[in-house]
């Protein structure tokens, strides 16, 4: 398929995002149209996006946090494993997770909550009841920890009303490795429109390179979207091209192909 001219990209003013570690990352914001901020960096070399392991986010805040953080972290933590999962209106540990922005300060505070959410041992039910009752902060934090703490699509109802915010940070939690594992393929090629809409650098839609390949029907969507834009006078998203690119690749082998196949 033959690219669409695309227009010079609007001025955009962007806020630099704060990346927690290894994985739990924000995106980046913009002030006018998103799909006019071009993304410049590379598409992961591999064909799965590890989660960060939570072993590697306790070492990461060992190093990383002040001493009277890492009293707190630590305290907060035994305290969550002593009084695991829902207890009453509000348990002692979702307590925690909203003091952690503070007490850790915003560069850390999502992996605190995921160590937290783990060491409460949260479930589908005590994930929900932060979800909708949390912060945005907290509700990022749930994605987070949703590979993690849930094997099945239980959890997903978590995932489709975050795609269906504009809150780019949430949008760019939500496209992580649990709904690589567990959304439809028709789900997940609106996720993916989604973020072009939006400005949400695909590099955070985790497993990209294997969910697209040979994906006849994403890129028809990409055609339309940018044929769209092209016909609007906008530019084109960088981003499209390359997971256009990625939709005209082999094919995965038999046995690694979608966890919930293709439409036709």
């Amino acid at each position: 398929m033959s690219r669409p001219r695309t227009t010079p990209a609007a001025s955009t003013e962007k806020t630099e995002s704060t990346r927690v570690t290894q994985g739990l990352k924000d995106t980046d914001r913009s002030a006018q149209d998103p799909c006019d901020a071009r993304t410049r960096t590379r598409l992961p070399t591999e064909d799965t996006a590890p989660t960060p392991s939570l072993t590697g986010l306790r070492h990461h805040l060992a190093t990383h946090l002040d001493p009277a953080a890492r009293a707190w972290l630590d305290h907060a933590l035994d305290e969550a494993a002593a009084h695991p999962g829902l207890h009453g209106p509000i348990s002692v540990w979702e307590l925690r997770l909203a003091e952690a922005g503070r007490r850790c300060g915003t560069a850390h505070a999502d992996a605190a909550r995921v160590l937290i959410l783990d060491a409460a041992r949260a479930g589908t039910d005590a994930l929900t009841r932060v979800y909708f009752q949390g912060t945005a902060d907290e509700r990022r934090a749930v994605l987070h920890a949703l590979p993690h703490l849930v094997s099945g699509p239980d959890a997903l109802p978590l995932i489709e009303d975050a795609l269906r915010t504009n809150d780019t940070r949430l949008l760019s939690a939500a496209v992580g490795p649990y709904a690589a594992r567990h959304l439809t393929a028709h789900a997940w090629r609106h996720a993916v429109l989604k973020c072009l809409f939006t400005g949400v650098p695909v590099d955070h839609v985790a497993d990209l390179p294997r969910r697209a390949a040979g994906d006849g029907e994403l890129a028809r969507m990409l055609g339309d979207y940018a044929a769209e834009r092209t016909a609007a006078g906008r530019s084109v998203p960088e981003d499209l091209h390359r997971v256009l690119d990625l939709t005209e690749s082999v094919t995965p082998a038999p046995g690694t192909d979608h966890p919930h196949g293709k439409e036709s």
